[in-house]
């Protein structure tokens, strides 16, 4: 009996998730750098999944724009290359070039990164776990608070300016 028992706590902790929040998780830049997101502690974050190949590939430029804004205000974009829709580059100097050239990209980028299927990343196998969120497609938006907490997620379509973002942005930075 002691061992079903045993086992079964095993499994309940097993399955529990080991991250708490954001700041729990770090990706690799795209200069092959660790980028870990503590280091955004007492910053509203909002992770994105792009690439450089899809049709909403110029919300880049948007994303830019809204970072420009709002970066000293203490937002930072965090934005995670995916093929995992089958519309990136396949390395990362295309990519960095592509996005420093195209659209001048500042904010931080992570290297290539599965966000779906069997080899996805760690946050977003939490996100899965924990919230049931996984991106839908390219352009996915997750916000975090200035503690590392989920705020909300929003749709590729959800424009990276829109009302719905940049009012719950706003709200986070002056809490």
């Amino acid at each position: 009996m002691l061992k079903i028992v045993l086992i079964f706590k095993l499994f309940i902790l097993s399955s529990m998730s080991i991250a708490n929040n954001l700041y729990d998780f770090s990706f690799t830049n795209i200069d092959g750098k660790s980028l870990e997101l503590k280091n955004f502690k007492n910053k509203v974050v909002l992770v994105v999944n792009t690439a450089s190949m899809c049709g909403l590939t110029k919300q880049l430029q948007t994303l830019e724009d809204v970072y420009q804004d709002y970066k000293d205000k203490g937002l930072v974009i965090v934005g995670v290359p995916s093929n995992s829709f089958m519309q990136e580059y396949s390395n990362e100097e295309k990519v960095k070039d592509f996005c420093e050239t195209k659209f001048n990209i500042t904010f931080p980028l992570t290297k290539i990164t599965a966000v779906r299927g069997e080899n996805k990343h760690n946050f977003y196998k939490w996100l899965l776990d924990d919230y049931g969120i996984k991106p839908k497609w390219n352009f996915y938006k997750i916000l975090f608070n200035k503690k590392g907490e989920l705020i909300d997620s929003f749709s590729p379509i959800t424009k990276p300016d829109s009302k719905r973002i940049l009012n719950l942005i706003e709200s986070e930075l002056n809490s």
